[in-house]
C-alpha cells in the first residue's frame, strides 16, 4: 500500500492523505475526450493502488470529473478516503457555441464560468459540488485559480483576493468552525498569491501547481518557510510541470502548458544525466522531490489513462538515493536550501 501522510493543524483530528493522490482534471476530458469505462479503470486501478486522495473541482470538464467521482466514490466507505474541491466559481448553462473551454475540455456539458469568491458564490458552488458528486462530506475547500494566468493582471487578483477575504474566507471559515468541512485553502500556480492569503487570513492548506518542483523551488525564499512555520501543508499538483519531466527533453516537450525553451530543454537533460547516473527515473525524481519538503502531504500529478497511472504508482513507490539530491545541489540544479 502507499505510504501516507497525517495533518492535523487544528488538533480536530486532521485528515491522512496517501503520498500518492489523484487530480482528477484528466477525467474531464481535458484535451481529448475518455470514456466512461476508461474514467473507471483509472480510477479503479488507483484504488487498487490505495490512493486515498481524489481532488477534483468544478472547472474541470465543466462539472464532468465530479459527476465522473460520483459513480466511483458510491460504494466507497466514506471515511476511507480525503475528498477536495474547489469554490470560486460556479458553472451556469450556456451554449455549444457560447461555453467555455472549446480546445481545452472536449464532450463537456454547455456550461461557462462565472468567477464568484463573496460568501454567496462559495456557498453556491458547494452546493452544487455536492450534488454532482453525491456525497454528504467533502474534507478540503480550496479557492480556486486566483492568479494571474487565470484571472489577466495582478490588479485583478488582487481585487479577487479582496472578495474573497470581505466574503467567501468567512464562509469558509465558519463551515471549518461548525465541522462541515475540515480544512480550507487555496488551489493557484503561483506561491506569491499564496503567501498573500497566508498573510491574511488563517489557512490550512494550499494546493500549489507547479511551483515546487524539480525546475522550480523559488517558494523556498518566503513563502514555504512560513507555511512551515503555522503548520500550512502544501498539495503538490503539477510535479512534472505540465508533461516535461515526465517525458525528458525531447523536441516538443511541454513546461507550463506551452513547448519548452531550449534553456527549459538543456536544464532538464542535465537534471536528467545525473538521474541516469544513479540508476533513477527522471519522472521519479520529480515525484519525490516535493515530498521531501516537510509541508507537503499529497503530490496529484495527472494520468488520463491507466498506462499513466500505473506510471505514477511506479514513481511514488520508487526508491531514490540520497546522493542524487547532493550531485543536484553540487551541479546548481538545486537550491541549497531545498530539503532533501
Amino acid at each position: 500500500m502507499l505510504a501516507t501522510r497525517h495533518w492535523d493543524r487544528l488538533g480536530n483530528g486532521g485528515l491522512t492523505f496517501t503520498e500518492l493522490g489523484f487530480g482528477t482534471a484528466p477525467l474531464g476530458n481535458l484535451y481529448r475526450a475518455i470514456t466512461d469505462a476508461e474514467a473507471d479503470a483509472i480510477l479503479d486501478r488507483a484504488w487498487a493502488a490505495g490512493v486515498r486522495y481524489y481532488d477534483t473541482a468544478p472547472l474541470y470538464g465543466l462539472g464532468l470529473s465530479e459527476t465522473r467521482l460520483n459513480r466511483f466514490l458510491r460504494d466507497k466507505p466514506r471515511d476511507e478516503y480525503v475528498l477536495s474541491t474547489k469554490v470560486g466559481r460556479y458553472l451556469a448553462r450556456a451554449t455549444a457555441e457560447t461555453r467555455d473551454g472549446h480546445g481545452k475540455w472536449f464532450e463537456v456539458p454547455n456550461r461557462r464560468e462565472v468567477y464568484d469568491y463573496s460568501y454567496e458564490g462559495v456557498m453556491r458552488s458547494l452546493e452544487a459540488s455536492f450534488e454532482r458528486l453525491g456525497v454528504d462530506r467533502i474534507d478540503i475547500l480550496f479557492a480556486h485559480d486566483i492568479d494571474v494566468p487565470n484571472q489577466g493582471s495582478r490588479a485583478n487578483v488582487d481585487a479577487k483576493v479582496d472578495q474573497l477575504m470581505a466574503g467567501g474566507y468567512h464562509a469558509l471559515e465558519r463551515m471549518r468552525r461548525e465541522g462541515a468541512i475540515k480544512a480550507f485553502g487555496a488551489g493557484v500556480n503561483e506561491w506569491e498569491v499564496c503567501q498573500q492569503l497566508a498573510e491574511r487570513g488563517d489557512y490550512d492548506l494550499f494546493l500549489l501547481a507547479g511551483r515546487y518542483t524539480l525546475l522550480e523551488q523559488e517558494a523556498l525564499t518566503s513563502f514555504l518557510p512560513l507555511c512551515e512555520a503555522r503548520g500550512i501543508g502544501i498539495v503538490t499538483g503539477g510535479p512534472y510541470n505540465s508533461g516535461i519531466l515526465a517525458t525528458g527533453p525531447k523536441a516538443g516537450a511541454y513546461y507550463n502548458y506551452e513547448v519548452a525553451d531550449q534553456d527549459v530543454l538543456d536544464r532538464v537533460a542535465r537534471i536528467e544525466r545525473v538521474c541516469d547516473s544513479h540508476g533513477v527515473k527522471l519522472v521519479d525524481a520529480a515525484f519525490r522531490f516535493p515530498l521531501l519538503h516537510p509541508c507537503t502531504v499529497s503530490v496529484i500529478p495527472g494520468g488520463q489513462g491507466v498506462s499513466e497511472m500505473e506510471g505514477n504508482i511506479a514513481a511514488a513507490d520508487a526508491d531514490i538515493p540520497a546522493a542524487l539530491w547532493s550531485d543536484l545541489k553540487a551541479e546548481g540544479l538545486l537550491r541549497q536550501d531545498a530539503p532533501v
